[in-house]
């Protein structure tokens, strides 16, 4: 992906190994701070073999935990930074519909994150979301704030702006070897590179490369289906290019959540995702799964018979992605124990994408050794026990 006329040197101020969209707003950062910067792909782009492809995601201010929350301004605003540099639309605003029991304690955290005192009863969602059903008992919580993030078209904008600042991005290098010291050096299939600073952002394959740096990590790749499902009826379920996107909180019958996105990818399909999946490797993620039934389409085909009646019960479209999750869904955002010149962020659980303005400049700061703009407390390292267990 490197302009022919680059030349192929091999010193940097920092080098980042990812270029999904945390390790890509990361390099943007610091090439925004003059850091002689290279951003190391192992794929060609663009592709769709970890987190970061597909053309939506939710972006909202709720959440319940606090330190989240006060963090989505900045990224609002960043995000909409990004839309300026670029010229180009990275958001729809739709709002977002939280729902669950009365009282379940997540759901009243992102009320209050949202400084809102209303809960809607089904008479009143349907105002705002008619193709939606709530349940006898069951109250939402409206984000009027959120929307739909066009995540291929934003990978694409910060690589853009990034190499406009004078970064290196280069596409098909596979990482073979990071040896540590003052100087790190990466060898990868194409080249040998140095840098005083190492940012790692490598997602579902980050696992594998610490370990090489006696680091243990509870990193657990998850494959995701990602479920299209068609209306009915053409127009019956009110899938409108303005209808809410949804998150559910405490259902029983969906303990990890379910969410959903309007029909923007695919004319009359709704995006409609249990926020789990099974265990995989990541270099095997494309393999064909086995022919037993999929638990997660079936707690999904249940959701949508209930909730969603417009909805055919089968899904029309299957992709799929990959999560790495954290034992508490929480991300890594920490200089390495043992090489305090290497910066990893990972375990983004399948929530990290609307947070990427900001995940990129806290990584960017510690790389630098700067204070960091927010408490890292949550993402320390240190609160998962053993992980140096195999340092050399």
């Amino acid at each position: 992906m490197a302009a022919p006329s680059q030349p192929h040197k091999s010193t940097y101020d920092v080098i980042v190994i990812g270029a999904g969209i945390q390790g890509s707003f990361t390099a943007y950062h610091l090439a925004q701070r003059h850091k002689d910067t290279l951003l190391l792909e192992q794929y060609l782009l663009p592709h769709s073999r970890g987190s970061s492809h597909g053309q939506s995601r939710i972006i909202r201010s709720a959440y319940p935990q606090e330190y989240y929350s006060r963090m989505m301004p900045d990224c609002f605003r960043r995000w909409q930074q990004l839309e300026a540099e670029t010229g180009t639309t990275l958001y729809r605003q739709t709002g977002l519909v939280l729902l669950g029991p009365p009282g379940e304690p997540e759901l009243e955290a992102c009320r209050r994150s949202l400084g809102v005192d209303e809960v809607l009863d089904a008479a009143a969602l349907a105002q705002h979301f008619p193709g939606f059903r709530l349940q006898a008992g069951q109250v939402a919580v409206l984000d009027s704030t959120a929307g739909v993030l066009f995540a291929d078209r934003a990978l694409r904008a910060v690589q853009e702006v990034f190499r406009r600042h004078g970064g290196t991005l280069r596409d098909g290098e596979k990482v073979l070897r990071i040896e540590p010291g003052a100087t790190v050096t990466v060898t990868t299939t194409a080249g040998v590179y140095k840098a005083p600073r190492l940012i790692i952002t490598a997602g579902a394959w980050t696992g594998a490369f610490v370990e090489q740096l006696g680091l243990r990590l509870p990193l657990q790749p998850l494959r995701i289906d990602v479920c299209y499902w068609r209306e009915k009826q053409p127009g019956s379920a009110g899938l409108g290019s303005v209808t809410p996107c949804f998150l559910t909180l405490g259902l029983s019958q969906a303990p990890h959540g379910i969410y959903g996105l309007p029909s923007i990818e695919y004319p009359g399909l709704m995006k409609v995702c249990h926020h789990h999946g099974s265990p995989t490797d990541p270099e095997k993620r494309d393999q064909a799964p086995s022919s037993a039934p999929c638990p997660d389409i079936a707690v999904l085909s249940s959701f949508i018979s209930s909730y969603l009646p417009g909805l055919e019960t089968q899904p029309a479209v299957m992709e799929t992605c990959l999560y790495t999750n954290t034992p508490d869904e929480d991300f890594i955002l920490d200089r390495h124990p043992k090489f305090s010149n290497i910066v990893i962020g990972a375990g983004f659980s399948g929530h990290g994408f609307k947070l990427a303005p900001v995940v990129g400049k806290l990584l960017c700061e510690l790389s630098l050794g700067e204070e960091p703009s927010y408490n890292m407390a949550h993402f320390a390292i240190t609160r998962f026990p053993g992980v140096l267990g195999a340092a050399q």
